[in-house]
This record gives C-alpha cells, structure tokens and sequence, in this order.
C-alpha cells in the first residue's frame, strides 16, 4: 500500500528536527512590476533543503536500524544532508553518487565522513546500486525523495512560509523528484503551487498531466541543474501535487544562468543551478510575477569555477 502523508506528517517533522535546522530567511525583491519574495535555502546548514528531509528520516530510525547504518543515492545535496544527519547521530552512511557530481558536492559528503560510491548517471540505475548495497549490508535504504518521512522533513519549509509571509497565495518551486514541493503543498494547502523543472527534464510535468509517474524521454539533454536531473518522480509526490492543483513549467540553461547572475549581483547570493531554477522562471517570466509570489532557492552547492563563470 502506497505510503502518503498528510500535513501531520510535516507538523510531526518540524518538532522532531527543530534544533537540527535553520529557519531561512524570507527576503523580498522586485521583479518585473511585481514585489515578491524570496526563501533561500542556500542559507541552509550543508547548503541546501536537503537536511530537513534526511534529518526527518534518520531521527525517526529505530535504535537497531542506527546500529546498521544507511544507505543513500544523490547527485550531492541530499549526499551531503544524510552525511550530516548521520554523523551528529553516530550512524554510518554510504551514498551512491554521479561520477560527475560537482567536486564542491563530493567533497562536502566526504567532509562528514560518509562512504562514497560512484556511478555513471546515464548508463547505470542509482536506485539499484543503492538498494544492493543496503540489501547486503542490512541498512535502511533513505531515498532523495520517495519517502514519506522525507516528504515530511521537506516540507517544514511551508510551516516556516505561514510564519514569513502574509497572504501566501503562489509558491514556485524546484523540482527534480517532487520531495520539497510535495511537502510544501501538504503545509500550504491553500497556496497555488508551480514546480519548475529544466527543459528535457519535465518529467513531474508530465506526470501531473498524465496522472501516473512518466519518466524522462530517451536521450535527454544536457542540463546544468545537476541538482534536479531526475529521471522520474515518486508516486507519492506525484498524488500529493496533483490532488492540490499544482502545475508545471520549464526554464532553460540560458534562463538559470540569468537567475545565478541576477542572485549573486543583486541579492548577494551564492545559488547553485538547480537550486535557481524557480527564480529564473520568475526573472524570465516563464512565470509571470505576481505581488506576493514566493521562490524558493533550494541550494547554493555550486563548484567555485563554475560559479564565477556564471556571475562573470
């Protein structure tokens, strides 16, 4: 039976990680003829909203599954919120990483002594290696975002919003497996919800066209978002969005490039791509402003050559 959760899950969530997160600052900026805000979790301890979700999960283990450790699959930001978690709990984490995850990424797991083992994203499946290596080593399994403790953790970042703003009406949010927007619509439910996806990769757009999970057509294209290339949504996340209207769009590389820019020079923020990638659908207008809207800047993980490239 399909395990979904409701908006006790996200209440239950927040006091069970309260001492282990941030609340991030919720700042406001003009765009277009629009005053809207933005939440930036690059402000986020590891860097990104990952560790909400990851600390959710790993705190809610029992005393036996620590004691086997975990096991995790990520191109970096959920790598490095498992890491965190598992290490202030004294629990051995491996992850199952890209072999091109940004260096910034793979060093930061690393930092916090979790297990490192690569794959190749396009010719190999994350989800089997990972499931492997927990299966011989009796770990608990901790998806990105198939899990509804992950959902959970995610989606204090909406109970954070009612406490910021007033008059929540639309929330535009990154979206890669559909974890934090899920999440997010469980805590708002009266809020319009838009995930923004990179060009190729729509495949939670598709799905909440469709109704089921659609995976990522062949040969999908380069993308820089590293942070969201996945191949297809969870089931889970997929019902949540849909039963609360949410809709889809897409931005492009040129797009998120501006967003990057626009962070760093007018906000003074270090954003990752992915992590950018619902501010470019507002600056581009892909997303036409609205007053109040809210973006959610979902990581600032970004290597450092790479970075100034972008801001140049």
């Amino acid at each position: 039976m399909l395990n979904v959760p409701d908006r006790s899950w996200v209440e239950a969530a927040a006091r069970r990680i309260e001492d282990k997160v941030v609340k991030t600052p919720l700042t406001r900026a003009r765009i277009g003829d629009a005053d809207v805000h933005i939440k930036w979790e690059n402000r986020q301890t590891g860097g990104a909203f990952k560790l909400r979700g990851a600390s959710n999960r790993l705190i809610a283990l029992g005393e036996e599954e620590r004691t086997r450790g975990v096991v995790a699959f990520s191109s970096g930001n959920h790598a490095q919120g498992v890491a965190i978690a598992a290490k202030r709990l004294g629990i051995r984490a491996a992850i199952v990483m890209p072999v091109d995850a940004p260096a910034a990424k793979i060093e930061g797991t690393r930092s916090h002594d979790a297990e490192i083992v690569f794959y190749d994203r396009m010719t190999e499946s994350r989800e089997e290696i990972a499931a492997r290596l927990a299966n011989e080593r009796g770990a608990t399994l901790v998806p990105s975002f198939d899990d509804p403790h992950i959902i959970a953790g995610q989606g204090t970042i909406g109970l954070e919003l009612l406490e910021q703003a007033d008059n929540l009406r639309r929330i535009i949010i990154c979206c890669g497996g559909g974890g934090l927007s899920a999440g997010i619509a469980l805590a708002c439910p009266d809020a319009e919800i838009v995930v923004v996806e990179p060009e190729g990769w729509d495949d939670m757009a598709r799905s909440l066209e469709s109704g089921t999970p659609q995976a990522v057509g062949p040969n999908p294209p380069f993308t820089m978002c590293d942070a969201i290339q996945t191949f297809r949504p969870a089931e889970a996340t997929v019902r949540i969005l849909r039963e609360t209207g949410a809709t889809g769009v897409q931005v492009s590389d040129a797009q998120v490039r501006n967003a990057v820019r626009w962070a760093w020079q007018e906000q003074g923020e270090v954003v990752e791509p992915g992590g950018s990638v619902a501010l470019a659908a507002l600056l581009s207008g892909v997303v036409e402003p609205r007053e109040g809207d809210i973006a959610i800047v979902s990581g600032g993980n970004v290597d450092e050559a790479l970075w100034k490239e972008l801001v140049a």
